[in-house]
Protein backbone atom coordinates (compact mmCIF):
# COMPACT_ATOMS: atom_id res chain seq x y z
CA UNK A 1 0.00 0.00 0.00
CA UNK A 2 0.92 3.28 -0.70
CA UNK A 3 2.84 4.68 2.60
CA UNK A 4 1.19 8.11 2.05
CA UNK A 5 -2.19 6.46 1.95
CA UNK A 6 -1.16 3.72 4.78
CA UNK A 7 -1.42 7.35 7.15
CA UNK A 8 -4.20 8.56 5.58
CA UNK A 9 -6.03 5.21 5.82
CA UNK A 10 -5.16 4.79 9.66
CA UNK A 11 -6.04 8.62 10.40
CA UNK A 12 -9.72 7.83 9.67
CA UNK A 13 -9.28 4.78 11.54
CA UNK A 14 -8.70 6.67 15.02
CA UNK A 15 -11.53 9.23 13.84
CA UNK A 16 -14.28 6.55 12.97
CA UNK A 17 -13.50 4.25 15.25
CA UNK A 18 -15.03 5.47 18.41
CA UNK A 19 -18.24 6.77 17.14
CA UNK A 20 -18.77 2.71 15.59
CA UNK A 21 -17.62 1.59 19.47
CA UNK A 22 -20.59 3.93 21.05
CA UNK A 23 -22.79 2.69 18.87
CA UNK A 24 -21.88 -1.09 19.41
CA UNK A 25 -22.13 0.21 23.21
CA UNK A 26 -25.69 1.46 22.87
CA UNK A 27 -26.94 -1.81 21.05
CA UNK A 28 -25.63 -3.93 23.54
CA UNK A 29 -27.23 -2.11 26.63
CA UNK A 30 -30.01 0.07 25.54
CA UNK A 31 -31.03 -0.46 21.87
CA UNK A 32 -30.90 -3.65 20.78
CA UNK A 33 -30.15 -3.86 16.91
CA UNK A 34 -30.64 -6.84 14.99
CA UNK A 35 -27.21 -8.34 13.89
CA UNK A 36 -27.97 -7.80 9.66
CA UNK A 37 -28.94 -4.38 10.53
CA UNK A 38 -25.63 -4.11 12.50
CA UNK A 39 -23.63 -5.85 9.52
CA UNK A 40 -24.73 -3.01 6.99
CA UNK A 41 -23.71 -0.71 9.99
CA UNK A 42 -19.93 -2.37 10.03
CA UNK A 43 -19.42 -2.79 6.64
CA UNK A 44 -20.48 0.83 6.27
CA UNK A 45 -17.81 1.95 9.23
CA UNK A 46 -14.97 -0.06 7.20
CA UNK A 47 -16.07 1.67 3.57
CA UNK A 48 -15.92 5.05 5.56
CA UNK A 49 -12.82 4.27 7.16
CA UNK A 50 -11.30 3.51 3.55
CA UNK A 51 -12.99 6.28 1.77
CA UNK A 52 -12.07 9.15 3.97
CA UNK A 53 -8.35 7.88 3.75
CA UNK A 54 -8.62 8.29 0.03
CA UNK A 55 -10.53 10.85 -0.07
CA UNK A 56 -7.77 13.02 2.18
CA UNK A 57 -5.10 11.88 0.01
CA UNK A 58 -6.99 12.93 -3.11
CA UNK A 59 -7.61 16.37 -1.53
CA UNK A 60 -3.68 17.06 -0.80
CA UNK A 61 -2.95 15.79 -4.26
CA UNK A 62 -5.29 17.40 -6.64
CA UNK A 63 -7.87 19.65 -4.85
CA UNK A 64 -5.99 21.62 -2.61
CA UNK A 65 -3.06 22.28 -5.57
CA UNK A 66 -5.88 23.31 -7.87
CA UNK A 67 -7.46 25.58 -5.44
CA UNK A 68 -4.17 27.49 -4.61
CA UNK A 69 -3.15 27.60 -8.11
CA UNK A 70 -6.18 29.59 -8.98
CA UNK A 71 -5.89 31.56 -6.09
CA UNK A 72 -2.38 32.99 -6.78
CA UNK A 73 -3.09 33.31 -10.55
CA UNK A 74 -6.33 35.05 -9.57
CA UNK A 75 -4.35 37.37 -7.26
CA UNK A 76 -1.95 38.40 -10.05
CA UNK A 77 -4.92 39.89 -11.85
CA UNK A 78 -5.06 43.69 -12.96
CA UNK A 79 -9.08 43.29 -13.74
CA UNK A 80 -10.68 42.87 -10.58
CA UNK A 81 -14.29 42.21 -12.33
CA UNK A 82 -12.82 39.25 -14.19
CA UNK A 83 -11.80 38.15 -11.04
CA UNK A 84 -15.24 38.25 -9.54
CA UNK A 85 -16.94 37.03 -12.44
CA UNK A 86 -14.32 33.77 -12.07
CA UNK A 87 -14.82 33.51 -8.64
CA UNK A 88 -18.77 33.73 -8.95
CA UNK A 89 -18.77 30.78 -11.56
CA UNK A 90 -16.35 28.52 -9.62
CA UNK A 91 -18.49 29.20 -6.58
CA UNK A 92 -21.61 28.18 -8.51
CA UNK A 93 -19.63 25.27 -10.18
CA UNK A 94 -18.41 23.78 -7.13
CA UNK A 95 -21.77 24.18 -5.41
CA UNK A 96 -23.82 21.86 -7.96
CA UNK A 97 -20.94 19.38 -7.04
CA UNK A 98 -21.62 19.10 -3.57
CA UNK A 99 -23.00 15.38 -2.68
CA UNK A 100 -24.06 17.13 0.86
CA UNK A 101 -26.34 19.80 -0.99
CA UNK A 102 -28.16 16.39 -3.08
CA UNK A 103 -29.03 15.78 0.40
CA UNK A 104 -30.61 18.77 2.12
CA UNK A 105 -32.96 19.10 -1.11
CA UNK A 106 -34.12 15.40 -1.15
CA UNK A 107 -34.94 16.09 2.12
CA UNK A 108 -37.40 20.04 1.12
CA UNK A 109 -40.18 18.79 -0.64
CA UNK A 110 -41.92 22.06 -0.59
CA UNK A 111 -39.11 23.21 -2.42
CA UNK A 112 -38.14 21.47 -6.43
CA UNK A 113 -34.46 20.53 -5.69
CA UNK A 114 -33.29 22.10 -8.91
CA UNK A 115 -34.80 25.50 -7.79
CA UNK A 116 -33.57 24.72 -4.23
CA UNK A 117 -29.64 23.61 -5.76
CA UNK A 118 -29.56 26.53 -8.35
CA UNK A 119 -30.78 29.18 -5.78
CA UNK A 120 -27.70 27.96 -2.94
CA UNK A 121 -25.47 27.83 -6.01
CA UNK A 122 -26.09 31.05 -6.62
CA UNK A 123 -25.77 32.19 -3.21
CA UNK A 124 -22.49 30.72 -2.46
CA UNK A 125 -21.40 32.43 -5.53
CA UNK A 126 -22.14 35.66 -5.05
CA UNK A 127 -20.58 35.52 -1.83
CA UNK A 128 -17.47 33.70 -3.04
CA UNK A 129 -17.35 36.27 -5.60
CA UNK A 130 -17.53 39.35 -1.82
CA UNK A 131 -15.30 37.04 -0.37
CA UNK A 132 -12.57 37.26 -2.87
CA UNK A 133 -13.24 41.26 -2.98
CA UNK A 134 -13.09 41.40 0.32
CA UNK A 135 -9.31 39.79 0.13
CA UNK A 136 -7.95 41.92 -2.61
CA UNK A 137 -9.66 45.46 -1.03
CA UNK A 138 -8.45 43.91 2.40
CA UNK A 139 -11.58 44.81 4.00
CA UNK A 140 -11.82 43.51 7.99
CA UNK A 141 -13.66 40.54 8.06
CA UNK A 142 -15.17 40.83 11.18
CA UNK A 143 -17.42 44.30 10.75
CA UNK A 144 -18.23 42.26 7.09
CA UNK A 145 -19.53 39.32 8.90
CA UNK A 146 -21.24 41.29 11.65
CA UNK A 147 -22.85 43.64 8.71
CA UNK A 148 -23.77 40.14 7.11
CA UNK A 149 -25.47 38.74 10.04
CA UNK A 150 -27.23 41.45 11.50
CA UNK A 151 -29.16 41.16 8.03
CA UNK A 152 -29.41 37.09 8.39
CA UNK A 153 -30.92 37.67 12.21
CA UNK A 154 -33.33 40.11 11.09
CA UNK A 155 -34.57 38.45 8.30
CA UNK A 156 -35.00 35.71 10.45
CA UNK A 157 -38.37 37.06 12.26
CA UNK A 158 -39.95 37.68 8.84
CA UNK A 159 -39.25 34.05 7.15
CA UNK A 160 -41.91 31.44 8.27
CA UNK A 161 -40.37 29.62 11.12
CA UNK A 162 -40.58 26.46 9.62
CA UNK A 163 -38.11 27.17 7.00
CA UNK A 164 -35.26 28.40 9.38
CA UNK A 165 -33.72 25.55 10.72
CA UNK A 166 -33.81 24.70 6.42
CA UNK A 167 -32.15 28.19 5.72
CA UNK A 168 -29.58 28.06 8.51
CA UNK A 169 -28.83 24.09 7.46
CA UNK A 170 -28.26 24.80 3.72
CA UNK A 171 -25.16 27.12 5.21
CA UNK A 172 -23.36 24.21 6.18
CA UNK A 173 -24.50 21.43 3.80
CA UNK A 174 -22.76 23.66 1.13
CA UNK A 175 -19.53 23.29 2.47
CA UNK A 176 -19.20 19.59 2.38
CA UNK A 177 -15.77 17.32 1.37
CA UNK A 178 -16.06 18.49 -2.35
CA UNK A 179 -15.91 22.31 -1.64
CA UNK A 180 -13.92 22.97 1.25
CA UNK A 181 -10.34 21.77 0.17
CA UNK A 182 -10.86 23.96 -2.64
CA UNK A 183 -11.88 26.86 -1.26
CA UNK A 184 -9.74 27.43 1.30
CA UNK A 185 -6.53 26.46 -1.06
CA UNK A 186 -7.96 29.72 -3.15
CA UNK A 187 -7.89 31.48 -0.38
CA UNK A 188 -4.24 30.69 0.45
CA UNK A 189 -3.22 31.28 -3.03
CA UNK A 190 -4.98 34.67 -2.91
CA UNK A 191 -2.93 35.74 -0.26
CA UNK A 192 0.04 34.15 -1.02
CA UNK A 193 1.25 36.98 -3.01
CA UNK A 194 1.01 39.33 -0.34
CA UNK A 195 3.86 40.48 2.20
CA UNK A 196 1.54 42.30 4.38
CA UNK A 197 0.98 41.36 8.26
CA UNK A 198 -2.81 40.15 7.71
CA UNK A 199 -1.63 38.17 4.91
CA UNK A 200 -1.82 34.68 7.12
CA UNK A 201 -5.22 36.27 8.42
CA UNK A 202 -6.75 36.55 5.15
CA UNK A 203 -6.36 33.54 3.55
CA UNK A 204 -9.16 32.36 6.09
CA UNK A 205 -12.96 33.69 5.74
CA UNK A 206 -13.66 31.90 1.94
CA UNK A 207 -15.50 29.23 3.74
CA UNK A 208 -17.15 31.68 6.30
CA UNK A 209 -18.87 34.01 3.92
CA UNK A 210 -19.38 31.37 0.82
CA UNK A 211 -22.08 29.86 3.95
CA UNK A 212 -23.65 33.40 4.53
CA UNK A 213 -24.71 33.50 0.38
CA UNK A 214 -27.13 30.01 0.63
CA UNK A 215 -28.56 31.38 4.03
CA UNK A 216 -29.46 34.23 2.62
CA UNK A 217 -31.14 32.89 -0.92
CA UNK A 218 -32.80 30.02 1.05
CA UNK A 219 -34.74 33.09 3.23
CA UNK A 220 -35.52 35.08 0.44
CA UNK A 221 -37.24 31.32 -1.40
CA UNK A 222 -39.25 31.63 1.73
CA UNK A 223 -41.43 34.27 0.55
CA UNK A 224 -42.32 32.29 -2.34
CA UNK A 225 -42.45 28.80 -1.30
CA UNK A 226 -44.65 27.44 1.57
CA UNK A 227 -42.69 24.86 3.77
CA UNK A 228 -45.23 23.77 6.24
CA UNK A 229 -46.04 20.84 4.00
CA UNK A 230 -42.42 19.93 3.47
CA UNK A 231 -41.53 16.23 5.36
CA UNK A 232 -38.57 14.13 5.66
CA UNK A 233 -38.13 10.93 3.32
CA UNK A 234 -35.78 9.26 6.10
CA UNK A 235 -33.02 6.40 5.21
CA UNK A 236 -34.84 2.84 4.82
CA UNK A 237 -33.07 0.39 6.25
CA UNK A 238 -32.38 -2.78 3.67
CA UNK A 239 -34.31 -6.08 4.93
CA UNK A 240 -30.79 -8.71 5.43
CA UNK A 241 -30.45 -12.03 7.41
CA UNK A 242 -27.11 -13.14 5.81
CA UNK A 243 -23.99 -11.54 4.29
CA UNK A 244 -25.22 -12.18 0.63
CA UNK A 245 -27.87 -9.94 1.89
CA UNK A 246 -25.35 -7.52 3.02
CA UNK A 247 -23.19 -7.66 -0.15
CA UNK A 248 -26.53 -7.13 -2.43
CA UNK A 249 -27.86 -4.13 -0.03
CA UNK A 250 -24.05 -2.13 -1.39
CA UNK A 251 -24.47 -3.57 -4.79
CA UNK A 252 -27.56 -2.00 -5.15
CA UNK A 253 -26.61 1.60 -4.03
CA UNK A 254 -22.91 2.01 -5.22
CA UNK A 255 -23.22 2.08 -9.01
CA UNK A 256 -26.09 5.52 -7.25
CA UNK A 257 -23.05 6.99 -5.84
CA UNK A 258 -20.56 6.22 -8.42
CA UNK A 259 -22.38 8.10 -10.77
CA UNK A 260 -23.76 11.19 -8.29
CA UNK A 261 -19.62 11.33 -7.17
CA UNK A 262 -18.49 11.76 -11.31
CA UNK A 263 -21.15 14.84 -12.34
CA UNK A 264 -19.81 16.17 -9.12
CA UNK A 265 -16.08 15.91 -10.12
CA UNK A 266 -17.01 16.54 -13.64
CA UNK A 267 -16.84 20.74 -13.50
CA UNK A 268 -14.30 20.55 -11.46
CA UNK A 269 -11.89 18.30 -13.92
CA UNK A 270 -12.99 20.51 -16.21
CA UNK A 271 -12.38 23.94 -14.91
CA UNK A 272 -8.65 22.28 -13.92
CA UNK A 273 -8.15 21.48 -17.58
CA UNK A 274 -9.61 24.92 -18.83
CA UNK A 275 -7.21 26.29 -16.04
CA UNK A 276 -3.96 23.97 -17.48
CA UNK A 277 -4.94 25.38 -21.23
CA UNK A 278 -5.08 29.10 -20.20
CA UNK A 279 -1.92 29.09 -17.79
CA UNK A 280 0.17 26.74 -18.23
CA UNK A 281 0.67 26.19 -14.21
CA UNK A 282 1.71 22.91 -13.95
CA UNK A 283 4.23 20.92 -15.05
CA UNK A 284 3.86 16.77 -16.54
CA UNK A 285 4.54 15.60 -13.47
CA UNK A 286 2.01 18.20 -11.60
CA UNK A 287 -0.18 17.28 -13.83
CA UNK A 288 0.39 13.94 -13.23
CA UNK A 289 0.02 13.88 -9.75
CA UNK A 290 -3.41 16.19 -9.94
CA UNK A 291 -5.03 13.52 -12.08
CA UNK A 292 -3.78 10.29 -9.98
CA UNK A 293 -4.98 12.91 -6.98
CA UNK A 294 -8.98 13.02 -9.16
CA UNK A 295 -8.95 9.28 -8.83
CA UNK A 296 -8.11 8.79 -4.77
CA UNK A 297 -11.13 11.26 -4.81
CA UNK A 298 -13.42 9.71 -7.03
CA UNK A 299 -12.64 6.42 -5.38
CA UNK A 300 -12.79 7.91 -1.73
CA UNK A 301 -16.35 9.55 -2.15
CA UNK A 302 -17.85 6.64 -3.70
CA UNK A 303 -16.62 5.16 -0.85
CA UNK A 304 -17.27 7.27 2.07
CA UNK A 305 -21.21 8.43 0.75
CA UNK A 306 -22.10 4.56 0.24
CA UNK A 307 -20.86 3.35 3.48
CA UNK A 308 -22.47 6.61 5.62
CA UNK A 309 -25.63 7.01 3.36
CA UNK A 310 -26.59 2.67 3.27
CA UNK A 311 -24.20 1.79 6.39
CA UNK A 312 -25.08 4.72 8.91
CA UNK A 313 -27.86 6.56 8.07
CA UNK A 314 -30.52 3.92 8.67
CA UNK A 315 -28.46 2.86 12.33
CA UNK A 316 -29.08 6.85 13.26
CA UNK A 317 -32.49 7.51 12.43
CA UNK A 318 -33.49 4.11 14.36
CA UNK A 319 -31.17 4.92 17.31
CA UNK A 320 -32.84 8.16 17.39
CA UNK A 321 -36.47 6.44 17.63
CA UNK A 322 -35.82 3.78 20.11
CA UNK A 323 -33.75 7.13 22.96
CA UNK A 324 -36.79 9.11 22.68
CA UNK A 325 -39.75 6.39 22.95
CA UNK A 326 -38.34 4.59 26.12
CA UNK A 327 -38.46 5.64 29.47
CA UNK A 328 -35.25 7.41 29.53
CA UNK A 329 -35.44 9.81 27.23
CA UNK A 330 -33.78 12.27 28.52
CA UNK A 331 -30.49 9.98 27.71
CA UNK A 332 -30.97 11.62 24.15
CA UNK A 333 -28.51 14.77 25.69
CA UNK A 334 -25.64 13.23 26.76
CA UNK A 335 -25.63 10.38 24.25
CA UNK A 336 -25.60 12.95 21.67
CA UNK A 337 -23.43 14.71 23.19
CA UNK A 338 -21.13 11.60 23.12
CA UNK A 339 -21.80 11.46 19.54
CA UNK A 340 -21.53 14.61 18.31
CA UNK A 341 -17.66 14.62 20.26
CA UNK A 342 -16.41 11.92 18.32
CA UNK A 343 -18.58 12.07 14.78
CA UNK A 344 -16.65 15.62 14.08
CA UNK A 345 -13.61 14.04 13.81
CA UNK A 346 -14.81 11.50 11.16
CA UNK A 347 -15.55 14.29 8.76
CA UNK A 348 -13.10 14.58 6.31
CA UNK A 349 -13.08 17.64 5.52
CA UNK A 350 -11.98 18.65 9.15
CA UNK A 351 -8.18 17.45 8.58
CA UNK A 352 -7.91 19.51 5.57
CA UNK A 353 -8.85 22.36 7.86
CA UNK A 354 -6.83 21.85 10.97
CA UNK A 355 -3.38 20.89 8.80
CA UNK A 356 -3.86 23.85 7.05
CA UNK A 357 -4.47 26.61 9.96
CA UNK A 358 -1.42 24.19 12.08
CA UNK A 359 0.30 25.02 8.26
CA UNK A 360 -0.39 28.45 8.04
CA UNK A 361 0.03 29.42 11.60
CA UNK A 362 3.91 27.55 11.35
CA UNK A 363 2.16 25.28 14.22
CA UNK A 364 1.17 28.15 16.90
CA UNK A 365 -2.52 26.87 16.15
CA UNK A 366 -1.84 22.57 15.77
CA UNK A 367 -4.05 20.32 14.22
CA UNK A 368 -4.78 18.28 17.93
CA UNK A 369 -6.29 21.21 19.80
CA UNK A 370 -8.41 22.40 16.88
CA UNK A 371 -9.46 18.90 16.70
CA UNK A 372 -10.35 19.22 20.20
CA UNK A 373 -12.07 22.48 20.33
CA UNK A 374 -14.21 21.78 17.44
CA UNK A 375 -15.25 17.97 19.45
CA UNK A 376 -16.56 20.20 22.24
CA UNK A 377 -18.34 22.39 20.24
CA UNK A 378 -20.22 20.00 17.81
CA UNK A 379 -20.41 17.95 21.27
CA UNK A 380 -22.82 21.06 22.51
CA UNK A 381 -23.90 21.53 19.53
CA UNK A 382 -25.45 18.05 19.36
CA UNK A 383 -26.62 18.41 23.14
CA UNK A 384 -29.13 21.59 22.53
CA UNK A 385 -30.19 19.78 19.73
CA UNK A 386 -31.97 16.96 21.18
CA UNK A 387 -32.87 19.02 23.95
CA UNK A 388 -35.02 21.42 21.02
CA UNK A 389 -36.41 17.70 20.12
CA UNK A 390 -37.73 16.88 24.08
CA UNK A 391 -38.38 20.44 24.84
CA UNK A 392 -39.34 21.73 21.60
CA UNK A 393 -37.34 25.18 21.61
CA UNK A 394 -37.28 27.33 18.64
CA UNK A 395 -34.27 27.43 16.89
CA UNK A 396 -34.18 31.04 16.90
CA UNK A 397 -33.66 31.13 20.82
CA UNK A 398 -30.20 29.38 20.14
CA UNK A 399 -29.22 30.55 16.47
CA UNK A 400 -29.68 34.65 17.71
CA UNK A 401 -28.16 34.80 20.66
CA UNK A 402 -25.45 32.52 19.71
CA UNK A 403 -24.94 34.49 16.26
CA UNK A 404 -24.42 37.31 18.53
CA UNK A 405 -21.73 36.02 21.03
CA UNK A 406 -19.88 34.67 18.11
CA UNK A 407 -20.04 38.34 16.45
CA UNK A 408 -19.13 40.21 19.50
CA UNK A 409 -16.09 37.85 20.18
CA UNK A 410 -14.95 38.49 16.75
CA UNK A 411 -14.03 42.39 18.16
CA UNK A 412 -11.58 40.87 21.12
CA UNK A 413 -9.91 37.62 19.47
CA UNK A 414 -6.68 38.12 17.03
CA UNK A 415 -7.88 38.65 13.50
CA UNK A 416 -6.37 35.13 12.27
CA UNK A 417 -8.74 33.07 14.70
CA UNK A 418 -11.86 35.28 13.24
CA UNK A 419 -11.02 33.39 9.60
CA UNK A 420 -10.76 30.00 10.72
CA UNK A 421 -13.29 30.55 13.25
CA UNK A 422 -16.36 31.09 10.94
CA UNK A 423 -14.61 28.49 8.32
CA UNK A 424 -14.24 25.72 10.75
CA UNK A 425 -18.45 26.33 11.45
CA UNK A 426 -19.09 25.46 7.87
CA UNK A 427 -16.51 23.08 7.73
CA UNK A 428 -17.27 20.74 10.53
CA UNK A 429 -21.26 20.38 8.84
CA UNK A 430 -20.22 17.53 6.65
CA UNK A 431 -21.38 14.73 5.43
CA UNK A 432 -21.63 12.73 8.51
CA UNK A 433 -23.64 15.85 9.98
CA UNK A 434 -26.70 15.45 7.47
CA UNK A 435 -26.13 11.04 7.27
CA UNK A 436 -26.11 10.59 10.87
CA UNK A 437 -26.52 12.73 12.92
CA UNK A 438 -29.77 14.40 10.89
CA UNK A 439 -31.42 11.05 11.03
CA UNK A 440 -30.52 10.43 14.85
CA UNK A 441 -32.79 14.02 15.23
CA UNK A 442 -35.70 13.16 12.53
CA UNK A 443 -35.92 9.60 14.09
CA UNK A 444 -36.23 11.18 18.02
CA UNK A 445 -38.43 14.10 16.72
CA UNK A 446 -40.76 11.38 15.05
CA UNK A 447 -40.90 9.11 18.01
CA UNK A 448 -41.35 12.13 20.31
CA UNK A 449 -43.98 13.35 18.57
CA UNK A 450 -42.59 17.09 17.83
CA UNK A 451 -42.97 18.58 14.30
CA UNK A 452 -39.83 17.77 12.14
CA UNK A 453 -39.21 21.43 10.30
CA UNK A 454 -39.03 22.88 13.49
CA UNK A 455 -37.31 20.75 15.75
CA UNK A 456 -35.33 18.39 13.63
CA UNK A 457 -34.19 20.32 11.14
CA UNK A 458 -31.68 22.33 12.02
CA UNK A 459 -29.11 20.71 13.95
CA UNK A 460 -26.67 21.61 10.62
CA UNK A 461 -27.19 25.10 11.77
CA UNK A 462 -26.49 24.51 15.57
CA UNK A 463 -23.03 22.70 14.42
CA UNK A 464 -21.74 25.13 12.57
CA UNK A 465 -22.89 27.49 15.16
CA UNK A 466 -20.96 26.55 18.27
CA UNK A 467 -17.29 26.21 16.70
CA UNK A 468 -17.67 29.90 15.78
CA UNK A 469 -17.36 30.08 19.76
CA UNK A 470 -15.37 27.26 20.74
CA UNK A 471 -12.15 28.39 18.35
CA UNK A 472 -12.96 31.71 19.40
CA UNK A 473 -12.19 31.13 22.97
CA UNK A 474 -9.49 29.49 22.58
CA UNK A 475 -8.28 32.61 20.45
CA UNK A 476 -8.83 34.84 23.61
CA UNK A 477 -6.78 32.44 25.67
CA UNK A 478 -4.15 32.68 22.87
CA UNK A 479 -3.91 36.73 23.29
CA UNK A 480 -3.78 36.38 27.25
CA UNK A 481 -1.34 33.52 26.90
CA UNK A 482 1.25 36.31 24.60
CA UNK A 483 0.06 39.27 26.51
CA UNK A 484 1.82 37.53 29.53
CA UNK A 485 4.72 36.46 28.00
CA UNK A 486 4.67 39.89 26.73
CA UNK A 487 4.58 41.29 30.10
CA UNK A 488 7.56 38.99 31.25
CA UNK A 489 9.74 39.43 28.16
CA UNK A 490 9.75 43.61 28.89
CA UNK A 491 9.92 43.25 32.69
CA UNK A 492 13.18 40.81 31.80
CA UNK A 493 11.87 38.40 34.72
CA UNK A 494 12.29 35.22 32.53
CA UNK A 495 10.94 32.48 33.92
CA UNK A 496 11.99 29.37 32.90
CA UNK A 497 8.52 27.33 32.98
CA UNK A 498 7.86 30.50 29.77
CA UNK A 499 10.66 29.66 28.03
CA UNK A 500 8.84 27.74 25.48
CA UNK A 501 5.68 29.77 25.41
CA UNK A 502 8.24 32.30 24.41
CA UNK A 503 10.05 30.64 21.49
CA UNK A 504 6.83 29.51 20.27
CA UNK A 505 4.62 32.86 20.68
CA UNK A 506 6.55 35.40 20.13
CA UNK A 507 7.13 34.77 16.07
CA UNK A 508 3.67 35.13 15.82
CA UNK A 509 2.69 38.76 17.39
CA UNK A 510 2.33 39.80 13.57
CA UNK A 511 -1.38 37.72 14.02
CA UNK A 512 -2.68 39.82 17.03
Amino acid sequence: MNQKLKEKTLESLSAVLPITAIVLILSIFLVPIDIGRIAMFFVGAFMLIIGMGMFQLGSEMAMCPIGEGIGVQTSKSRYIFSTLIISFIMGVLITVAEPDLQVLSNQVPAIPNIVLIMTVAIGVGIFMAAAVLRIIKKINLSNLLIILYIVLLLLSFFIPREFLGVAFDSGGVTTGPITVPFIMAMGLGLSRNRSDKDASSDSFGLVALSSVGPILAVMLLGFIFDPTDAVYSGAEAFSVETTRDVARAFAVEIPEYIKEVAISLLPIMVMFVIFQLISRRYKRRQRRRIIVGFVYNYLGLVLFLCGVNVGFAPVGTMLGSELAGASHSWLLVPIGMLIGYFIVKAEPAIQILNRQVQDVTDGTIPARSMNKCLSIGVSVSVGLAMLRILTGIPIEYIIIPGYIIALVMSKLVPKIFIGIAFDSGGVASGPMTSTFLLPLCIGACESAGGNIMTDAFGVVALVALTPLIAIQIMGIQYKLKLNRINRIVSSGNMITDDSDDIIELEEDQNYE
